[in-house]
């Protein structure tokens, strides 16, 4: 959905009415903490550009300059943080500091948006938090989280906390349909986005989802105990993952050949070249960590179900432990995990499954 076809940036946030409604009224009577708590896709990141916009104009407008720079994170008086590595650091969290010291360059508010504080390292938390407890006026933060950590207690005693639900996938479905997405298509890529309308877009364009879903699932009958046929699947998997980036690298030069042109009529200046690419890179990282998880859940799946028709304790200890490792290792994506040596390491140990097993 691009900006162009909306009447407002609020209309990016799908499913969670009480959360827009929230932060509209909290436009009005603004303080200098927002903590937005939700998992991965609900629309927190749509909602905090959003916010941002209106805290500084008054309105969300996305065809106004202001809208527009914010949405593409290259506003000068909306900084967008991510981590760097595992977690925020200490480091990173004293440069947010600095930044937030600085008076803005265009607006009577500077807004830093800090994504993914639930992976704040402690030192990180403990050097913010003087920050939270002497306010500076003209600065107003928006952290973004997919959980409440024991972590975050503390600075979340300092913010407003504004809750954001799982996106159900009938409402995504329904929202593919009104894009005009045929419906057998948005039910199943509405089933596989976790809770994602982004991704969810992405899937009613991917006519080989059903096929990666189907090879993830295949792995435990397909292992023979040997490393050449685990290597190879972890192989084939990457490759079909690989592929199915096509369409958001083609969305992603549409986007940069939009940006072309208007760099082309009002001049480099204000852009938001650097964001966009940046903003591209993460896209594709989070793409295939979704992909990746997506597939293991699958894969887990099988495991369970061979769990219920197992004929003796062994092979149900096996396979509970298969589960295990597989959501150890979807945890380890979201640390920067390398794909093909977690792949690998995961599918040298996991146990096979005979096809009777799972009738």
């Amino acid at each position: 959905m691009s900006n162009t076809a909306l009447s407002s940036m609020w209309d990016t946030v799908i499913g969670q009415p009480h959360a827009v409604e929230l932060l509209q009224r909290l436009t009005t009577h603004p303080v200098h903490g927002f903590l937005l708590v939700g998992p991965e896709g609900c629309g927190k990141d749509e909602a905090a550009r959003a916010f941002a916009a209106t805290l500084l104009t008054g309105a969300a407008d996305p065809s106004s300059r202001e809208g527009r720079l914010i949405a593409q994170q290259g506003f000068a008086d909306v900084h967008e943080i991510w981590r760097e590595g595992a977690s925020i650091s200490a480091e990173m969290a004293q440069d947010i500091v600095e930044s937030a010291s600085r008076s803005p360059i265009e607006s009577a508010l500077k807004i830093i948006i800090l994504h993914e504080v639930h992976l704040m390292a402690e030192a990180a938390v403990v050097r913010l938090l003087k920050t939270f407890e002497e306010p500076t006026a003209h600065v107003v933060f928006i952290l973004l989280a997919d959980s409440l950590v024991p972590s975050l207690v503390t600075v979340a005693s300092r913010c407003v906390v504004v809750q954001f639900g799982e996106v159900s996938a009938d409402i995504i479905e329904a929202q593919l349909i009104s894009e005009g997405i045929a419906q057998a298509t948005a039910q199943s890529a509405s089933h596989g986005a976790a809770g994602s309308i982004e991704r969810a877009r992405l899937l009613a364009q991917d006519g080989a989802y059903a096929a990666r879903r189907l090879a993830f699932g295949s792995v435990p009958t397909s292992l023979d105990g040997s490393g050449s046929v685990a290597l190879a699947l972890v192989d084939d998997i990457l490759q079909r993952i690989e592929a199915a980036t096509v369409p958001l690298e083609e969305q992603h030069k549409t986007e940069i050949k939009e940006l072309e042109k208007r760099v082309k009529a009002t001049g480099e200046r204000g852009s938001g070249r650097k964001a966009l690419l940046e903003a591209h890179k993460r896209q594709l990282r989070r793409f295939r960590s979704d992909e990746l998880r997506s597939g293991l859940a699958v894969l887990a799946g099988v495991y369970r179900d061979a769990m219920s028709h197992a004929h003796n304790a062994h092979k149900t200890h096996d396979y509970a432990e298969a589960v295990a490792h597989i959501h150890t290792a979807m945890h380890n994506l979201g640390l920067n995990a390398n794909e093909t040596l977690l792949l690998q390491s995961l599918f040298l140990r996991l146990p096979i499954v005979r096809g009777a097993e799972l009738l």
